[in-house]
C-alpha cells in the first residue's frame, strides 16, 4: 500500500518556521491503529488524515471531507495547524476548485476559506474561566518558577490551562523560559489539564504590532512544546479579546520556530484564525 504524505510548515511563510504537520490524503479509511503508527513514524506534533465522505468525490472537486489528527501518542479533538496544512494540501497540491472546504471533525464542522496567500479557518471559541492560582500552584511553579503571574484561567472543555505572566515581565522572560516537560507532566496528574498555555500582553505599538504572545506545552499528549498552536488560540482569542476590548488581533507564538496568527472573534461565538503555510516535503509512505 502506498500513502501520499505532505509535510507543511503552518502559520508561517518561511520554511523551517511555524509548526510542521504531516498530511495524508487517503482514498480509503485506515484502521485507528495504523493512523497512530503513521503518526509515531512521522513524529510531528500532529499527523492529519483526510478522507472522502462521498465515494464519488475526489480531492479536486469535493467540498466536504473527514479530518482526524493524531499526535505521536494519541488522537486529539482539535488541531489548528494541521487543519490549515490539510486545506493547503487540497487547495495547492490537489487544485481543489471550491472557494470553501469543510472538514467534519471531532470538534464539528470546520470551514476553511482561501484568502490571498493564506487561509481563514472558522473554529469554535473556547472561553476559559478564571481560577485561583493556588489551585494550580505546582504546575505554575514547574512552568514559570518565581516569575510573577497575573491571571490563571482554565478552559475545561479543551483541558487547556492558561497562565498569564504579569505585565511587568519583558517578552524575553517568556521566550527564555526552560520548561521541563517531565516536571510539568508530573506536577499535574488530576486529568483536568492536558495542555499549558503561557501568555503575556504584546506590544501593539511596535511593528508588526502583536497584541499578545504565547507558548504552549502538552507533554500529557506527547508534545513537549508545540511550535504554533491554533487550538490554544481558541482559548487565547476569547481571553485577550475581552481584556483588550478588540475583536481583531495579531498574535505571535514565540517558540524557537515561531509563528503568526491573525484572529477575529465573531459574534456567533466562533473565531476566525488566519495563517499561511509552506510545503517542505512531498513523498510516499510504503506499507
Amino acid at each position: 500500500m502506498e500513502i501520499p504524505v505532505f509535510t507543511l510548515d503552518a502559520f508561517t511563510n518561511l520554511p523551517f518556521k511555524g509548526n510542521p504537520a504531516a498530511i495524508c490524503p487517503l482514498m480509503h479509511e485506515l484502521s485507528d491503529d495504523l493512523y497512530q503508527k503513521i503518526a509515531v513514524e512521522m513524529n510531528l506534533s500532529e499527523t492529519a488524515f483526510i478522507t472522502r465522505i462521498n465515494p464519488s468525490d475526489d480531492f479536486t472537486t469535493g467540498s466536504r471531507f473527514r479530518l482526524r489528527w493524531f499526535t505521536p501518542t494519541t488522537e486529539v479533538n482539535l488541531c489548528g495547524h494541521a487543519t490549515l496544512a490539510s486545506a493547503a494540501v487540497l487547495f495547492q497540491h490537489k487544485k481543489n476548485v471550491n472557494p470553501v472546504l469543510v472538514f467534519e471533525t471531532k470538534s464539528g464542522d470546520l470551514a476553511v476559506t482561501k484568502q490571498g496567500d493564506g487561509y481563514i479557518m472558522d473554529f469554535p471559541l473556547n472561553p476559559p474561566t478564571q481560577k485561583d492560582p493556588n489551585e494550580f500552584r505546582d504546575i505554575i511553579k514547574a512552568a514559570v518558577g518565581n516569575h510573577p503571574v497575573q491571571d490563571v484561567h482554565l478552559s475545561s472543555n479543551t483541558k487547556k490551562l492558561m497562565v498569564r505572566l504579569a505585565d511587568s515581565c519583558d517578552r524575553s522572560v517568556l521566550t527564555s523560559l526552560k520548561v521541563d516537560p517531565v516536571a510539568l507532566q508530573s506536577s499535574e496528574r488530576s486529568g483536568r489539564v492536558k495542555g499549558l498555555i503561557l501568555t503575556m500582553k504584546g506590544s501593539p505599538d511596535c511593528q508588526p504590532g502583536y497584541d499578545f504572545y504565547s507558548r504552549y506545552f502538552a507533554p500529557w499528549n506527547g508534545i513537549p512544546e508545540d511550535p504554533v498552536t491554533g487550538s490554544a488560540h481558541t482559548v487565547l482569542g476569547s481571553y485577550w479579546s475581552k481584556k483588550l476590548g478588540k475583536k481583531k488581533m495579531l498574535a505571535y507564538q514565540c517558540s524557537s520556530r515561531g509563528g503568526e496568527l491573525e484572529l477575529e472573534v465573531k459574534d456567533d461565538g466562533r473565531i476566525n484564525i488566519t495563517g499561511q503555510t509552506v510545503t517542505v516535503l512531498q513523498g510516499t509512505i510504503t506499507l
